[in-house]
């Protein structure tokens, strides 16, 4: 900084040409700045006309921008304002107040507003929903549904679409995310992929009537696990394996035939789920993507992620702190999967684009 006042003036300390200069030195000041290596006290110069404005470190700027990041990135885990306080404190030994770190962290607060309204594109070929259950404090703690919708374009690339908190998962809530998808651009889907909640099909169908609906097969596996004997349980998933396998529709048709003549004495409540026309909706669609499409594993992998993050904290002090996490993980993966094609959908994107 002595050297940019030196510059500044044209004439180096004690030099004969500043003499009558109109301008000259007029001593310091001092200013603190804190760094992740702790508390930095400098010495500023002045000159007398005080028209000099060193650039070395940004006017009014008491931290540097590492030690920001490092607490934006901590508000983006979710980590409560105080608790970083307190962090700061054992680490660096100097203390912010939380209505400091609020200050600091507005970007994550915009970066929520931004995810939730910006535009969509008018046509995706598949979207996924599923919830997960992540403790929450409102009064007390309890776990809460976190709706969440992946899109795979037309191109094959994928993104989290949108989200939203709730205390319980009902159809009502779903649509109102579809609706809300719509009103953002989304105008056209070809297959909607989810589990078998009841009325879920009707809040598709009432914002999207055109989209296909597919219940995930691997739902339907446990259900009807769920329905039998443990004795019978190997031999009658394995049956049904053999559904969602099939290498066509005309096939898996045969093979749920079969299911039910072997199995409607023994247990008629398996017979009821196997005749849901919903199971082999995705046969209706290339073979290239059949494996992707035909459960919710592609969302219920990115959820468990989500879960092993949380799993760090007992639970989320607010739904800000919450939401602060959540989009935090969804625009990490949006940038992770922005040019990357899922798996069998390149060659078919002129197929895709005439089932519209």
């Amino acid at each position: 900084m002595q050297a940019e006042l030196t510059a500044f003036l044209d004439y180096e300390k004690y030099d004969r040409a500043g003499f009558n200069s109109g301008n000259s030195r007029n001593g310091n000041y001092s200013r603190s700045f804190r760094t992740e290596y702790g508390e930095l006290n400098l010495v500023i110069p002045r000159d007398r006309n005080g028209k000099f404005s060193q650039q070395t470190l940004p006017a009014y700027k008491r931290t540097n921008d590492s030690l920001e990041t490092t607490i934006i990135q901590l508000v983006q885990k979710g980590i409560t304002m105080s608790e970083i306080s307190e962090l700061i404190e054992k680490m660096y030994g100097y203390h912010y107040t939380p209505q400091t770190i609020s200050n600091m962290t507005k970007i994550v607060s915009e970066d929520i507003i931004a995810f939730k309204e910006r535009s969509l594109e008018s046509r995706y070929s598949v979207i996924f929903m599923d919830a997960t259950h992540i403790p929450l404090k409102r009064q007390t703690v309890s776990k809460e549904a976190v709706y969440i919708v992946i899109g795979i374009r037309l191109d094959g690339t994928k993104e989290v679409l949108g989200f939203s908190l709730s205390p319980t998962e009902s159809a009502y809530v779903w649509k109102e995310i579809l609706q809300d998808l719509k009103d953002r651009g989304l105008k056209e889907v070809l297959l909607v992929v989810t589990d078998g909640l009841s009325g879920i099909n009707d809040s598709i169908h009432s914002v999207y009537p055109n989209a296909q609906f597919q219940q995930c097969c691997v739902h339907i596996s446990r259900n009807i696990a769920h329905k039998v004997r443990v004795s019978d349980r190997q031999e009658i998933c394995s049956d049904f394996k053999l559904v969602y396998q099939a290498s066509s529709k005309e096939e898996a048709n045969n093979q749920i035939r079969f299911m039910i003549d072997k199995w409607k004495k023994q247990y008629p409540r398996v017979v009821k789920l196997l005749m849901n026309p919903a199971i082999l909706t995705f046969y209706n669609f290339p073979p290239s993507i059949r494996r992707t499409i035909y459960s919710t594993n592609l969302i219920e992998g990115f959820n468990k992620q989500l879960k092993k993050y949380t799993k760090r904290k007992e639970q989320f002090p607010n739904e800000e702190s919450l939401e602060r996490f959540l989009v935090s993980q969804f625009n990490n993966y949006n940038q992770k999967f922005l040019c990357r094609v899922h798996k069998g959908f390149k060659e078919i994107h002129d197929t895709l684009e005439s089932m519209f």
